[in-house]
């Protein structure tokens, strides 16, 4: 199974284009490398290709990957998308795919609903193209294609509904991907609040965890003046801390493990910041548009 990372980078991406924090500034002077924002594409096979989240970066992350671009007559190694919350940053891209044939959607009953009675963006799709929605439960096992399967599970956050689904169970998941043939497991959880009894479990012993690295403080935002809730009211662990993921993740037994989805204002997207020593020290990594994992 080989997984590549389209984009690395939170809402908005890094730089961010109404924002001039240290960070923005250095990754504007070059002093850091800018960043899409975050979705990657799985396949077992290099052929067939699964989309996890559909950024409104995607067609420059499309074409900057060769492995999705298209056949003669329009078509192309795209096979689905999988979809972990209903976040704007991660289905946007969805109306760049309408030009499709037909677009196969992986989702849960909760994200669906929003995305139809919320943003509306299921609802314009349709109009363009037709869309096969797969009901996605956490907790059941699902064949993607020949030699890979996923799992999702749902991720509890207290993050506020700003469509109003009227649903917790299933606003938010991860997913638990598993190579059939070599037995190879990785786990993408872009978004978590708090690392539960629940979510270690689904984590526990994988070969490559792809996780929330949104925020470095808990309280980023607030000390930069550009927000009024911390990292976990916005429904992500923050890295630091006595009790962040850079302190929990090391007793799961993970082979590899890196970060992504990092926000805009976090120092582990420059090279040469002490916050990133600290990850790599601790045997971690950051994600970078392009990096490929094959487990």
């Amino acid at each position: 199974m080989l997984l590549r990372v389209l984009g690395s980078a939170a809402g908005g991406g890094s730089p961010q284009w109404n924002c001039g924090c240290p960070v923005c500034v250095a990754v504007r002077s070059r002093a850091g490398l800018a960043r899409t924002q975050s979705s990657v594409a799985v396949s077992a096979d290099r052929r067939r290709w699964f989309l996890i989240n559909a950024s409104p970066d995607l067609r420059a992350q499309f074409e900057a990957f060769p492995g999705l671009h298209p056949h003669d007559d329009r078509t192309t190694p795209l096979e689905a998308v999988l979809l972990t919350d209903a976040e704007l940053d991660h289905t946007l891209g969805l109306l760049l795919l309408r030009e499709a044939r037909a677009l196969r959607l992986y989702a849960t009953p909760a994200v669906r609903k929003t995305l139809s009675d919320g943003s509306g963006i299921l609802r314009t799709l349709e109009r363009y193209c037709p869309v096969e929605w797969r009901a996605v439960i956490p907790g059941t096992c699902l064949a993607l294609a020949d030699g890979l399967s996923c799992r999702a599970f749902d991720v509890p956050t207290t993050k506020r509904d700003r469509f109003g689904a009227g649903a917790d169970h299933g606003r938010v998941v991860g997913y638990r991907l598993t190579d059939e043939r070599s037995g190879g497991t990785l786990v993408y959880l872009p978004a978590v609040q708090a690392l539960t009894a629940a979510v270690r479990g689904e984590i526990e012993g994988c070969a490559c965890l792809l996780i929330d690295g949104t925020c470095w403080h808990d309280d980023e935002l607030v000390r930069l003046g550009l927000a009024g809730r911390t990292a976990r009211e916005m429904g992500h662990l923050p890295i630091d801390g006595p009790d962040g993921s850079l302190a929990q993740l090391p007793s799961l037994g993970v082979r590899r493990t890196v970060f992504v989805h990092m926000n805009n204002t976090n120092p582990v997207l420059l090279e040469d910041a002490p916050e990133r020593r600290t990850v790599e020290e601790s045997g971690m990594e950051v994600a970078m548009d392009g990096l490929e994992v094959q487990v």
